[in-house]
């Protein structure tokens, strides 16, 4: 596998390369197909607003909008404390924890909501930033821009850990090697900005941080 230069931290795309956030919005929904339409809406209403709008409205507003409804924005914010990590997500960032490596959430939500997500993954972490923090939505850079600043560290030595194809571009635009951690197996464009890998799990980053 190729190598990465030395690598002082590791930032992580929360609410999908860390956790299962789409069982929760499906559920919200009411249906798998429901919840990805609803997602979709949600996505393209984060992406074209950048600048920080309040998170519960943009769900809401998707919900509407993907036909899904206004209350069920409510639903997902009531189940939210059900969020679960992936399988081999704690034990990997512990080991990477216990080697020194410094660990940073950079999310799109609420400061409330990303704080409670963080916690479900059951492992502490340097910094946790959301976006209502840094006042812009990813994959605006000012987001990638506030975690490395609040790590203090160098772009270049810092992994990012995408869950969505977003954010290898803005990621990447600020200096960052990115890993695209593509749980559902998204196609990846051919002219799009290319991750340093790309995988279906989270497990090949015990490799890459060698």
């Amino acid at each position: 596998m190729k190598q990465l230069a030395p690598v002082e931290a590791v930032v992580f795309d929360l609410l999908t390369a860390l956790l299962d956030s789409w069982s929760v919005w499906n559920r919200a929904a009411g249906s798998k197909s429901d919840g990805l339409r609803w997602r979709r809406a949600y996505l393209e209403l984060t992406y074209g607003c950048g600048a920080y709008r309040p998170y519960e409205d943009l769900v809401r507003e998707a919900g509407v909008k993907a036909g899904v409804g206004a209350s069920a924005a409510e639903a997902l914010v009531a189940d939210w404390n059900t969020l679960q990590p992936w399988p081999e997500a704690p034990q990997l960032l512990a080991d990477l924890r216990a080697r020194g490596t410094a660990l940073g959430v950079i999310t799109n939500c609420s400061a409330v909501l990303g704080r409670q997500a963080a916690e479900r993954v059951g492992v502490p972490f340097s910094v946790v930033l959301t976006s209502e923090e840094t006042g812009y939505y990813k994959p605006q850079p000012q987001s990638y821009r506030a975690v490395l600043d609040r790590l203090g560290t160098d772009p270049a030595r810092t992994l990012f850990v995408a869950g969505s194809p977003a954010d290898i571009p803005g990621a990447a635009g600020v200096g960052m090697p990115v890993f695209w951690h593509n749980r559902a197996r998204m196609p990846f464009a051919a002219d799009a900005a290319r991750p340093f890998l790309i995988a279906d799990t989270l497990d090949p980053l015990r490799e890459l941080m060698q």
